[in-house]
């Protein structure tokens, strides 16, 4: 019996999407559940799996193809099923190699091949025992001396141009960063938008977390304390008593929102991606972390859902992990203001007129001026000051 592979139901949200990979050929077996072709929208990458055991049969939607909802996308023939396996069975070891290879993840595929390695030898930890990026990384690193030669081969090839060439070379744009862009622009072009700054002393911080950072971590079950939870805390704060940060514009309403969803910036492979975390006022510091942590792990294998990036009424972006010293972000639509983090950076600073070595790092608001006035955009930034040279504030409510 033919069955036919559709792309996922879209949400309104999503008009179309990208036929991004096909991790099956026609003629390859396929088992329940298994992943067969990936669907690449504006937010999120889809997975379409198989509804039964058989044969993939037909392809109808090519790899780069744009498919509606529900679009036919294949066929799969299950009366095939039972034919299928004997070759691999006169056989006793290619049979697990061809099992790895059909759950190997696109990044794992291309680590594996890489490096030389055997499908087969990679542990998956991912969904129904999908290798993934990470599980490919680990591999490589316990992979034995001796065969470290095969792998050097390919690092000779890691320029994109050998020097002194003048090539180019053109792909096209992936429609996550194609979106990204659109917003970009049109919060540019739609928006009255300011940036404001302040700076924090973050030596208070960075002692409390030197002090029980081991403690936390054994407490909460491996769950480390970075920086990012007292920031949000510390935001979510900020919001309730600067209510305006928290709002958005929807046509000629101003929308006050009475929760904290703050969405945090995430950098992946197929570009920045803002996951949110839910009612954020409720959750203590040992799940902030968890929940971010979570989020980067699932940017990393392309699992970030619909749900995860849905929503959101304020935006953290951090680019101080990448070195930045100062930026002025630009605000997430429908959003009216977005917080910028940046680089933590030793400075002279005067302290009860004498000069004091401090760990500093600029705070950046960029925000709607349609709706929020200068007063209530810099008391937000005194308000994080505060509360974050002082973290017993977080504790007391003051």
């Amino acid at each position: 019996m033919a069955i036919e592979i559709k792309a996922p139901a879209f949400p309104e949200s999503i008009a179309d999407g990208t036929v991004a990979t096909w991790h099956k050929q026609v003629g390859d077996a396929v088992k329940r559940d298994e992943l067969i072709v990936d669907i690449e929208t504006d937010k999120v990458v889809m997975e379409v799996l198989a509804e039964a055991d058989g044969v993939l049969t037909e392809i109808v939607a090519n790899e780069g193809d744009t498919v509606l909802s529900a679009q036919l996308l294949g066929r799969l023939d299950t009366d095939a099923v039972a034919a299928a396996p004997a070759p691999q069975a006169s056989a006793a070891t290619p049979a697990p190699a061809a099992v790895g290879e059909a759950i190997l993840s696109p990044a794992a595929r291309k680590i594996a091949a890489e490096n030389a390695l055997n499908p087969a030898d990679i542990s998956g930890t991912g969904k129904a025992g999908r290798v993934t990026k990470e599980d490919a990384v680990a591999a490589v690193a316990n992979k034995p001396a001796a065969a470290a030669p095969k792998a050097a081969a390919p690092a000779a090839e890691a320029p994109l141009f050998a020097a002194g060439d003048r090539v180019e070379k053109r792909v096209p744009m992936t429609r996550l960063r194609t979106k990204v862009a659109e917003r970009l622009v049109e919060a540019q072009s739609s928006m009255a938008m300011l940036t404001t700054f302040n700076e924090v002393n973050m030596k208070p911080i960075m002692e409390l977390r030197s002090k029980y950072k081991d403690l936390f971590e054994k407490t909460h079950n491996g769950v480390r304390l970075g920086f990012m939870s007292f920031f949000i805390k510390a935001a979510v704060e900020a919001l309730k008593r600067q209510p305006g940060v928290n709002a958005s514009i929807d046509g000629k309403d101003i929308v006050y929102h009475g929760y904290q969803d703050i969405g945090v910036a995430v950098s992946s492979d197929r570009g920045l991606v803002v996951p949110v975390l839910r009612n954020a006022e409720f959750m203590s510091l040992a799940e902030i972390e968890g929940g971010i942590a979570n989020f980067g792990r699932k940017a990393k294998e392309g699992k970030l859902t619909l749900e995860d990036m849905t929503g959101g009424t304020f935006t953290i972006s951090n680019g101080g992990v990448f070195g930045s010293l100062l930026s002025t972000p630009i605000v997430n639509p429908p959003q009216t203001a977005i917080l910028g983090m940046h680089k933590i950076q030793e400075r002279p600073m005067a302290v009860d007129g004498e000069v004091v070595i401090l760990p500093m790092m600029y705070l950046a608001l960029s925000y709607d001026h349609r709706l929020i006035d200068g007063k209530e955009a810099v008391t937000f930034l005194v308000t994080m000051k505060n509360l974050l040279e002082d973290p017993a504030r977080l504790l007391l409510d003051i």
